[in-house]
């Protein structure tokens, strides 16, 4: 019988510490990245609460899109993993690892698109925090100059790279041996499949803004960049 399992994005690690392949060196998130058991009964996974009130991100992101986004399509995506995991080789599997074991598959295509989307959600949640954007930490900051000359130039480019998603997708500060890059991916991809370790992201599906900016996704993602990205959440990952 598979142990009852939620996923823990608390950013408190314990011995169960799930590890993601990077360019054939274990990575582990700052966000948590580990397997607890939860309440008898429960589903095999369950949603990682999230780090503050669903409020708490107005006036940028309201409480509406909170409770729809979080409440609504992250939970459906939890709910559909659930259902293609139970009585298969998944169903023990840390998340990562089924994300890596079915990128690319057609024939799991179902099956990735859910499990990569409950980890962007999850993961999306903690690159956001009230009273977020201002000044990077030190030493984020002194990579971010590294790469691309300024903490304005790299957010500049954050913003260029993510609004330029054509359609559903994401956009990713990353670590790529061993420098920051900015890359975007459509629909449920993960730059971690490609070898590079996440940082933060900015989801730029229509449901994360619609309901409060229409179709001014630039107006979205620079507000978010300005007062709620989680600078601090990107350092922790970086290591």
């Amino acid at each position: 019988m598979n142990p009852k399992k939620s996923i823990d994005f608390s950013c408190n690690l314990n011995r169960r510490t799930f590890l993601m392949a990077s360019a054939g060196a274990a990575v582990s998130l700052a966000m948590g990245g580990f397997f607890r058991p939860a309440q008898a009964g429960a589903s095999p996974y369950t949603l990682p609460p999230l780090p503050y009130a669903e409020n708490a991100l107005e006036p940028v992101i309201s409480a509406r899109t909170i409770s729809f986004h979080y409440g609504k399509h992250h939970k459906a995506y939890m709910d559909n993993l659930n259902k293609l995991i139970a009585g298969t080789q998944f169903a023990d599997m840390p998340l990562e690892n089924i994300i890596k074991s079915t990128a690319g598959q057609a024939d799991k295509a179902g099956l990735f698109n859910n499990a990569a989307q409950f980890w962007n959600h999850s993961f999306y949640w903690r690159s956001l925090t009230p009273k977020g954007g201002g000044e990077p930490p030190a030493a984020l900051r002194q990579k971010m100059e590294e790469a691309f000359g300024s903490v304005d130039a790299c957010k500049k480019a954050l913003a260029d790279t993510t609004v330029s998603q054509f359609g559903s997708g994401w956009g990713w500060l990353v670590l790529d041996q061993g420098k920051l890059k900015i890359v975007k991916t459509g629909n449920a991809d993960v730059p971690f499949t490609k070898g590079m370790k996440p940082l933060l992201t900015i989801d730029v599906w229509e449901h994360a803004y619609y309901l409060d900016y229409q179709n001014r996704r630039a107006d979205y993602v620079k507000a978010v960049l300005d007062k709620l990205v989680n600078w601090e959440f990107a350092l922790q990952n970086m290591g």
